[in-house]
């Protein structure tokens, strides 16, 4: 009986019956969005990297493992030294320059990058043969609208794509290196030297005898760099992560005392009623509660359904800038979330209508 009156008050007004669902939809498919954003771009980048075939990364001394490559601090000559080591089979260097947002152009010797990590595998076009050839990944080159023969305007320099390659490839923007170095003003610099080693089960004791040897350089696994790649490695991300879910929790709770605190005030004479004939006070602050969970349960569905729609249209607008993950281990925690903050903003409307006098409801227009 509880429940086919719980149905039925919703139904009876289906305008803020719907308002109340999307809010909460909203407030779920906001953490989830940012959880699986955050994943999905970081794992990404992870899957670029082991994409180079490397065994052991090294950075300029004074960067550390994640921070951004801005310059290109470390002299070309680097890998030849790195190669004469012992167990290393191969070294090649590479440079970053950083563009808008997320984007870089890296700078790569592309016969050395071919024999490390297998070489690109071209959708369309091939590898650059002028200075000025690009090769770019599938993402972006579909992002920004790009063909084989397609011109693109970055650095200050024109740029020709001649190829379109499977992504997964270390990055989504690649050029020759030495032209890299030549149009930046870096000439002979480079940001990072990427190692493969003989044997990659000894890779932690070849990077220990490293460090050794070359005091101040940054000197990791591959295989330790891309399990730093996660949200809670980044500290900033994990906090940003944070805010966003309280102030989701927060919009959600505002959401529905609104609506539970109007429906209250309609309901005044109904409430009035229900107690004249015997209701207790329980009774109606059940019904209440059921009403608030019925909508969080629906909206909840309603926001895990809607991340896909995020997910889609990342996929179509913006593949190359960030990529979504369904993490489906936060589908419980958003739900709890959003039940929460719905319940709790259902307890002082609750409140109010279990003290509400039966007379002055009754009298109540």
């Amino acid at each position: 009986m509880l429940n086919k009156l719980t149905f039925a008050n919703l139904a009876h007004r289906p305008v803020r019956t719907i308002l109340s669902i999307l809010a909460i939809a909203v407030e779920v498919t906001m953490i989830l969005t940012l959880v699986g954003v955050s994943n999905g771009t970081l794992h990404e980048s992870a899957r670029r990297a082991r994409g180079t075939g490397a065994d052991i990364l090294v950075r300029p001394p004074g960067s550390s493992a994640l921070s951004s490559l801005s310059s290109a601090p470390m002299s070309d000559k680097l890998p030849a030294i790195l190669a004469a080591e012992p167990h290393i089979t191969l070294a090649t260097g590479t440079m970053v320059q950083p563009l808008e947002l997320f984007d870089t152009i890296t700078g790569l010797d592309m016969d050395q990058f071919a024999t490390m990590s297998g070489g690109f595998r071209f959708l369309k076009g091939g590898l650059p043969v002028l200075d000025t050839d690009m090769i770019v990944d599938e993402p972006y080159a579909r992002e920004k609208h790009l063909q084989v023969g397609s011109t693109l305007t970055l650095i200050t320099h024109e740029w020709h794509i001649s190829g379109i390659y499977e992504p997964g490839k270390l990055a989504r923007i690649c050029v020759k290196l030495s032209a890299l170095q030549r149009f930046t003003g870096n000439p002979g610099r480079l940001s990072q030297v990427y190692l493969k080693v003989d044997d990659p089960s000894h890779a932690q004791a070849i990077v220990d005898a490293l460090r050794a040897k070359y005091p101040g350089y940054q000197i990791y696994t591959l295989e330790y760099f891309t399990s730093l790649l996660s949200v809670n490695s980044l500290g900033l991300l994990r906090n940003f992560t944070y805010v966003v879910i309280g102030i989701a929790m927060i919009v959600g709770f505002i959401v529905v005392f609104m609506a539970m605190y109007t429906a209250v005030l309609e309901r005044t004479r109904e409430i009035g009623i229900l107690k004249a004939v015997g209701s207790s006070s329980s009774l109606i602050l059940n019904m209440l509660l059921r009403e608030t969970l019925l909508l969080a349960v629906i909206g909840t569905v309603v926001g895990i359904l809607l991340t896909y729609g995020t997910q889609w249209l990342m996929l179509h607008v913006v593949p190359n800038s960030l990529t979504q993950e369904t993490v489906y281990a936060w589908w419980p925690i958003a739900g709890a979330i959003a039940i929460a903050g719905a319940m709790i903003g259902a307890i002082i409307p609750g409140i109010k209508a279990v003290q509400q006098d039966a007379t002055e409801a009754l009298s109540y227009e």
